[in-house]
């Protein structure tokens, strides 16, 4: 058994692997593409905004040199306020002056001290002490936003090198930004707007490619390594390329597939590709450290599950079969007793239950029951016997105590007497369910034969409360409690047939007046809270003379009954609209209303009159006091 079973968990748990495994592949596979797919297009984006920046920058510079230094100048302020990456050393700084095409780039303090700058041995340099420095000081302390200062070419104060400085104040902290140009600047930011010089300041991986593609001529523009071969293969033709915007495999160089992502920029496809193999490689080493890992704990669990089939199964089901061994041979005495998890106790409790049954025959119909495990109970006795044989649940059932239950079971004629108690009556609509108490009721079976009589007993309390819920549910609305109509037409009907001569009764036709205007102003939860306000008075109203339902919506209806005269109806009625005052129903957090109804009743002494005839006739009352005023009540006249 241990083997077979451990053999089947191996095969279950190698299934489930593998199957999670195919899912991890298909879920790294489509991880590692939206990856690679986003880190090409945050790079397309990077070359576009290069692009731009120079283009705004060579456009600058044709205007107007000063205003282009200026531009220049501001651009470095932006980044330094902005990207909060920039670490502000000689490397960043220089990488940045590159960017922005300048020959030097500076930042001055609020103190006038240069803290950072592309050239190193700038750093230290105190402004105030040399006259071509002192000037940009001026910066610190004016109080304009946009103040800048462009100084003429001159030596400057640290080589006596000619140079042209532009200073700006900082917006974001108080501060100067520095750029200087030599006279070769145009020359050099034209240079510089090229794709293959773009392309050849992007870090990539191994075997990926930028490039530029027309897409009037589908001409290649620029690449990352160069533009000395040709680019014949499927990764440069430009109409696979425009299907490529979220990404796609072409056949590039030596016939390796390339995962290739390009996106539109005015006339230009800005383009990636990777050889898909990068990939590959990638996914493959996550499938075999999830695959080892995985082997790693089905070894884990197959050992775990050894041991403890072994040891809380296996051993226990031996000793098992021992004592059963036992009792077959004949020791009917021998105790199974077998500790170690809840269905070996249960197991054990159960083979010495059905033992014990063999040896007592008196007690096999209890220990069956038992066994069952249903909600049973079987009794039996006969005539001049004072025993009562019964299984052990029927106390319970019962609901007596243990000392009364063994005092019924040892005198017969006592337990007859109390049985046939108990089914006197049956409840309504039932032949054989009776009631114990208020809250527990059984189905009884009894058969009588020349010997005594046999009897079984099952709950039926879960059946007798559903049944009434469903009657409960079938008779009430909902939302109110209130009868439905149909019910409340049977109730009115039984009780005006049961009226006495010397009594009248009335039915009473309700609707809420404005209920469509509630709804709409404050929501339907308000008007269900105000169909429940009005229903809680209905509910209020005697119910030794009352009977009240709701029709449908906001219609509801009530009968008034067992009243002498027809003064005793209005009174009933005029109580009835006193009590709609005193109760406003909340609408919202600052409304509140008192409820205005509107009703006609038709009254009756004849207790052979029909209730729909004066359902409708107190519905034409209704309607003529809703046409000529509201919140009252009218009485129908022929």
């Amino acid at each position: 058994m241990q083997k077979t079973f451990i053999k089947y968990t191996v095969i279950i748990i190698t299934t489930a692997i593998f199957l999670i495994l195919f899912i991890n592949i298909l879920f790294t596979l489509h991880s590692l593409e939206s990856q690679q797919l986003k880190t090409f297009q945050t790079k397309s984006e990077q070359v576009i905004r290069t692009l731009e920046n120079n283009q705004i920058e060579l456009s600058e510079l044709n205007e107007s040199l000063d205003e282009d230094y200026l531009t220049r100048a501001k651009a470095a302020a932006y980044v330094m306020d902005h990207q909060k990456e920039v670490s502000m050393n000689v490397s960043e700084m220089q990488n940045l002056a590159d960017l922005l095409n300048v020959d030097e780039l500076h930042v001055i303090d609020d103190k006038g001290i240069i803290v950072s700058a592309s050239v190193e041995k700038y750093i230290g340099i105190d402004m105030s002490r040399h006259k071509q420095t002192r000037e940009f000081l001026s910066l610190l302390e004016s109080d304009r936003e946009d103040a800048y200062l462009i100084q003429e070419p001159q030596p400057n104060a640290a080589e006596d090198k000619m140079m042209q400085y532009v200073g700006v104040a900082r917006k974001q902290t108080k501060g100067i930004v520095q750029v200087g140009f030599e006279p070769t600047r145009n020359l050099e930011a034209q240079s510089r707007n090229t794709y293959d010089y773009i392309f050849s300041k992007f870090p990539t991986d191994g075997g990926e490619e930028l490039f530029a593609v027309d897409c009037m001529t589908g001409a290649v523009l620029g690449h990352s390594d160069g533009m000395e071969r040709e680019y014949t293969e499927e990764t440069y033709h430009l109409d696979k390329l425009l299907k490529c915007t979220e990404g796609g495999d072409l056949e590039g160089a030596d016939g390796r597939v390339m995962y290739v992502a390009s996106k539109t920029y005015r006339d230009v496809l800005i383009c990636a590709a990777l050889p898909r193999a990068v990939i590959s490689e990638k996914l493959w080493k996550n499938v075999l450290n999830t695959l080892l890992y995985l082997f790693l704990i089905e070894a884990a669990v197959i050992l775990l599950l050894n041991y403890l089939i072994k040891r809380k199964v296996v051993d226990g089901i031996h000793r098992i079969i021992e004592d059963l061994t036992s009792i077959t041979n004949g020791n009917l005495d021998t105790l199974v007793s077998v500790e170690g998890n809840r269905e070996f106790d249960m197991l054990s409790h159960g083979i010495n239950r059905m033992v014990k049954s063999i040896v007592s025959i008196s007690d096999r119909i209890s220990v069956i029951i038992e066994i069952s495990g249903i909600s049973l109970a079987a009794f039996e006795y006969e005539r001049g016997m004072n025993h009562v044989f019964a299984t052990s649940g029927l106390g319970k059932l019962l609901n007596i105590s243990n000392q009364t239950a063994e005092e019924l079971y040892h005198n017969s004629d006592l337990f007859d007497h109390y049985i046939q108690n108990i089914t006197k009556e049956p409840i309504a609509g039932e032949t054989n369910i009776f009631r114990i108490n208020d809250s527990n009721y059984v189905r009884l079976h009894m058969s009588e034969s020349p010997e005594g009589y046999l009897g079984v007993i099952t709950d039926a309390t879960e059946y007798v409360e559903e049944k009434r819920r469903l009657h409960y549910e079938n008779t009430h609305d909902h939302l109110t409690g209130l009868y439905k109509f149909a019910h409340f037409k049977q109730v009115a009907a039984d009780i005006l047939k049961k009226m006495p001569d010397d009594r009248i009764c009335a039915v009473v036709m309700l609707d809420l007046d404005y209920f469509k205007s509630i709804n709409d102003t404050f929501g339907h939860d308000a008007g269900d809270n105000y169909l429940k306000g009005f229903s809680a008075v209905l509910h209020a109203m005697p119910p030794e003379h009352f009977v009240t339902a709701r029709r449908s919506g906001d219609e509801f209806c009530m009968m008034i009954y067992d009243c002498k005269e027809k003064s005793e109806i209005k009174s009933f009625m005029e109580g009835f609209y006193r009590m709609l005052g005193r109760n406003p129903v909340t609408l919202s957090d600052t409304h509140s209303k008192i409820i205005s109804a509107s009703s006609g009743f038709a009254w009756t002494a004849d207790s052979e009159a029909d209730v729909s005839e004066l359902l409708s006739c107190a519905d034409k009352a209704l309607y003529e006091i809703k046409q000529s005023t509201k919140g009252c009540y009218a009485e129908y006249r022929v």
